[in-house]
């Protein structure tokens, strides 16, 4: 069964979709990622890892269905490099929450973000409860890319500063989309200076900052491409879209609260 919303005629749509269905749509970004990876990057993995992940839930019997990928989303960080494409917080929050809407009116329950772009993370976590007070929907946001290890005797030295055109994303679209890829432009461009604090940083750090992709002194990357591979990619590839198919299995079965069982009369 095909379960591209946007492939399907509306009358066979609305035959379809219940309120067990979950909707999944993949965010990106189009926006600079150094010399040597697409602008298209995080749309790419986004749609990829959700396409997989949708298809493969779907044969294990799980009521899933895709809307199209939304590309141009909150990218400003990138804003000073040509090719970016951004919208501002604003128009993205509006826009995210009037999708909220429309699959509310299809008859679905469950809106799933799977998101390849760091800087819509925040805005996409107010909307899912926006859209939650607003048309009662389930919502969730789950990440595109899964961390993995590197295949045995590879090893990454990125200090956890890995997080834009490194060894990861390179990796996934030498697996995903190799012609995409130009590695002999690829320099490493880790800002080595952050490693020496214990507390402010990216990954889980407790002390964030408000940073643009030109502030580390790199042009636009954060990470080291040169260590990147194709096998490598394979390994995340594998990792992101297991863990994408148990986060929709998981979703499957969430409710907020659990129903109360019928107590009886009060004591006198």
């Amino acid at each position: 069964m095909n379960r591209h919303i946007a492939e399907l005629a509306g009358p066979t749509l609305a035959s379809r979709i219940t309120k067990d269905s979950i909707v999944v749509i993949p965010t990106g970004a189009i926006e600079h990622h150094g010399p040597h990876l697409p602008l298209v990057t995080d749309v790419l993995l986004a749609e990829a890892v959700g396409s997989a992940a949708v298809e493969r839930a779907a044969e294990e019997g799980l009521e899933v269905w895709q809307l199209p990928t939304l590309a141009y989303t909150k990218s400003d960080e990138h804003s000073w490099a040509l090719g970016t494409v951004w919208l501002d917080a604003e128009t993205v929050f509006r826009t995210v929450v009037e999708v909220g809407r429309a699959v509310e009116l299809m008859g679905a329950g469950t809106l799933v973000f799977v998101n390849g772009h760091g800087g819509n993370v925040a805005l996409l976590q107010v909307a899912l409860r926006e859209i939650r007070k607003r048309f009662g929907l389930k919502t969730f946001l789950m990440p595109s890319l899964a961390p993995a290890a590197p295949p045995a005797g590879e090893g990454l030295d990125e200090h956890g500063l890995g997080i834009h055109g490194g060894a990861a994303e390179t990796s996934l679209v030498l697996h995903l989309r190799p012609d995409l890829v130009d590695l002999s432009l690829a320099e490493r461009w880790v800002p080595e200076h952050l490693a020496d604090f214990g507390l402010i940083g990216f990954n889980g750090r407790p002390v964030s900052f408000g940073w643009l992709s030109n502030d580390f002194g790199t042009p636009g990357v954060v990470g080291d491409p040169t260590q990147a591979t194709a096998e490598y990619g394979r390994v995340l590839w594998e990792a992101s879209v297991e863990q994408a198919v148990a986060s929709l299995r998981e979703i499957s079965r969430f409710e907020h609260a659990r129903a109360r069982v019928a107590a009886g009369p009060l004591p006198a």
